[in-house]
């Protein structure tokens, strides 16, 4: 199977997901439509295809292990000059996602995982853009606000064309499901 991308994420719903990824692209973003709006737990890692299922069995395990949380976005933050990134800040619900995301990629997991930069929950708007759209992206989403109860998290991965396709939803306190039996087609959301 090869080497894939992945990437492990708590997907923001409808219809604050698509908001915030028109917006992006309106920001001049080239890869807003590649990206669902998303609250990153795994950054984009590389793995061995053939180890997917034993990383599913995995974030089946911490997904059974969480609860289901309140998540609330409000205004604008920014990583420049560091980073060249602009995102609506996680206010409510950022522990829950920093206790996910160290279990997640912890060094007994089968994706390990150290971070270039401490780990900091939010919801990119702009990311490698000139700039004055960087500045509007941060003034014009100042006053944003989005809340939704988190029921879980979902694993994707990045497809030849850039494109990030969700491959299977896990939902928090379960039991560890056969993969099979819970696929689900790409932007569908949880139904509890």
């Amino acid at each position: 199977m090869g080497t894939v991308t992945i990437g492990v994420s708590i997907a923001v719903p409808e219809p604050h997901g698509s908001k915030l990824q028109q917006l992006r692209a309106g920001f001049g973003d080239a890869a807003a439509h590649g990206i669902p709006t998303h609250v990153t737990l795994l950054p984009p890692t590389e793995a061995d295809g053939a180890a997917l299922p034993v990383i599913e069995a995995h974030l089946a395990r911490v997904a059974a292990r969480g609860r289901p949380f309140p998540m609330r976005l409000s205004g604008t933050g920014t990583f420049r000059p560091l980073s060249p990134v602009v995102f609506v800040q996680v206010v409510e619900g950022a522990a829950a996602c920093a206790w996910l995301q160290k279990r997640i990629r912890d060094a007994s997991g089968p994706v390990p995982r150290e971070l270039q930069f401490p780990y900091h929950p939010h919801v990119t708007v702009a990311h490698g853009i000139d700039e004055a759209a960087m500045d509007r992206a941060f003034e014009e989403l100042s006053d944003y606000e989005a809340q939704w109860p988190c029921t879980g998290f979902a694993l994707y991965e990045q497809g030849a064309d850039g494109v990030w396709r969700k491959l299977r939803e896990f939902p928090f306190g379960t039991a560890t499901v056969p993969p099979q039996a819970d696929r689900v087609e790409r932007g569908s959301l949880p139904t509890r």
